[in-house]
């Protein structure tokens, strides 16, 4: 079963098969699909991260725990945590979606991990669920920074790089393609003093820089520099 890939990422084997067939089916593809099963595991997947966070930051306060929650289940992340499962491999997409490029859009990506989340839920109960999320939400409570709240990506990198007195990142086109009215664009952020290169992409320039200083200041963090 090719499922069976999913299954070995996530340390988890499901009792009931049609439950992860369910949460890979885009509603593109018939029925039943993952719509129900991903609202169920948005709610569970914010209760989660309100408890990992509540037990890992003890005297924080509310509005700063929420906050920090919202970044962990936004989704950029929950597609970041997709593509770590190699779910885009595994969806089930109509003709149409699968032409356009579905499996690799984040809104679908983290619809259907959202899905899966419900799916644990359903096939193994709450505390596998927890078990699992709790697997691979570790990383980034670990890296998880009260102190970025509500800044941007450039505006993080810059102040980690301030910080050590290094020189501003340098952020240069990469490419630029598709129509004038809907264009995407590829953007690259080095870091010289570091030896450190990351991309970013986006439907604008911007958007695009912000994605790359987002995986440099994780590559930075990451390398302990």
């Amino acid at each position: 079963m090719p499922e069976a890939a999913v299954e070995r990422r996530l340390s988890y084997q499901f009792r009931d098969a049609s439950l992860l067939r369910q949460a890979l089916t885009h509603r593109s593809h018939g029925t039943p699909n993952y719509e129900r099963l991903e609202f169920l595991g948005d709610g569970l997947l914010n209760f989660v991260v309100a408890r990992l966070l509540y037990e890992q930051f003890e005297k924080l306060p509310e509005g700063d725990l929420s906050r920090l929650r919202a970044s962990l289940v936004n989704q950029q992340t929950l597609s970041e945590l997709a593509t770590s499962l190699s779910l885009g491999d595994h969806l089930r997409l109509g003709e149409g979606e699968l032409k356009s490029g579905g499996f690799r859009r984040p809104s679908i990506l983290a619809d259907a991990f959202e899905a899966l989340v419900g799916a644990i839920f359903l096939d193994g109960g709450f505390t596998a669920a927890s078990e699992v999320l709790g697997r691979l939400y570790q990383p980034l409570m670990a890296s998880a920074d009260p102190a970025a709240l509500g800044k941007d990506p450039k505006t993080r990198l810059q102040e980690f790089l301030q910080g050590k007195h290094l020189a501003l990142p340098q952020y240069t086109i990469v490419n630029v393609s598709g129509e004038a009215h809907e264009q995407h664009f590829r953007v690259e952020c080095a870091i010289p003093e570091l030896g450190l290169k990351s991309q970013g992409e986006g439907p604008s320039r911007r958007a695009a820089e912000q994605e790359a200083a987002r995986a440099a200041y994780d590559l930075a963090v990451e390398g302990g520099q």
